[in-house]
């Protein structure tokens, strides 16, 4: 029978192992101070222990605490204390350290637009706010065998084995304001797609009227630096383009709307050709025309001082502008 510290550990430790020994071995307290040791260790990078790994496994962390003394603690106690805690250091995230020296404020004008203000003023009702990027190599895989849909007892069924059928590119523009999605698919991206969207937008109601329309970007090739600025704007007067921060995507809400079509439309992946992506996209923005509503965007330029000032405590030599 399986317990909280295991037959093993009963036997060894001087316990029966009946049901009720290995019960009670399960509700064994260790010392806090102990408990503290083990999950200061799994918190520390293994290679800081001594261990060539990225990350330690539960049994490789009950090893190691055992070995050096620190707790007779079976692997699946250890385990409980780590999923009770609010630490959680099996779990890691990528993190890019922001190097722009005009980060907040070149991000601060973006969480500014989304709060409906612009150089210190509201907007006018006349002012429109656009997010847009491109989501590129969309690829089209054709599934050996025919994809079969939920049934008693399972779900649905993907083949694992596919034909690739080509990659192509989306281009969307999100209205932040007005929850409304704009969206081509190109055989690839480049300054041509990308001027072929925003005229897409441009030249339909209420934006070619519009008093300006707001088009947020990050630092991509085809939208890239104030040559971007002067060829946009002066084929659109009233476009103004402001680019975010470099590695600040995160920052536009059109990437929100990646992560709707790629689990919405594009997981899992399984088409017999582009046509059949570039429908599936066509048809998704009409749909979602239908039900969407601006996101409720929370972080503001305060989060972003809050933040900067966390990064730069955390790294000092970090030089951003406030």
């Amino acid at each position: 029978m399986s317990s909280g510290v295991g037959a093993s550990a009963s036997s060894r430790s001087g316990l029966t192992a009946s049901p009720i020994g290995a019960a009670r071995a399960a509700r064994a307290v260790f010392p806090p101070e102990e408990v503290a040791q083990v999950k200061a260790i799994a918190c520390a990078l293994p290679e800081t222990e001594g261990a060539p790994l990225s990350r330690f496994s539960r049994a490789e962390l009950h090893r190691l605490v055992v070995e050096r003394g620190i707790c007779q603690a079976s692997a699946s106690t250890i385990a409980r204390w780590l999923c009770e805690d609010a630490i959680k250091p099996w779990q890691y995230r990528s993190w890019v350290f922001p190097t722009d020296p005009d980060f907040a404020e070149k991000a601060g004008r973006v969480l500014d637009l989304y709060q409906g203000r612009w150089e210190g003023k509201l907007l006018h009702p006349g002012d429109f706010v656009i997010c847009a990027d491109e989501k590129p190599s969309i690829q089209a895989r054709g599934r050996i065998h025919e994809t079969l849909p939920a049934g008693r007892g399972w779900g649905q069924r993907v083949e694992h084995r596919y034909e690739r059928m080509g990659a192509l590119t989306y281009l969307a523009a999100w209205d932040v304001r007005r929850a409304k999605l704009f969206g081509r698919s190109e055989p690839r991206g480049g300054i041509e797609p990308f001027d072929r969207l925003v005229r897409q937008v441009m030249t339909k109601e209420p934006y070619a009227s519009a008093r300006r329309v707001f088009w947020i970007v990050d630092n991509g090739s085809s939208h890239r630096g104030q040559a971007s600025v002067e060829r946009l704007q002066r084929r659109w007067r009233n476009l103004v383009l402001v680019h975010l921060p470099l590695h600040a995507s995160w920052l536009n809400q059109i990437e929100i709307v990646f992560s709707i079509i790629q689990r919405k439309v594009l997981t899992p992946n399984d088409f017999r050709d582009l046509a059949a992506v570039a429908r599936r996209l066509n048809g998704f923005e009409h749909y979602y025309n239908e039900i969407a509503e601006p996101f409720e965007w929370t972080f503001t330029r305060s989060d972003l001082d809050e933040l900067l000032a966390r990064l730069v405590r955390h790294e000092p030599q970090l030089r951003l502008a406030a």
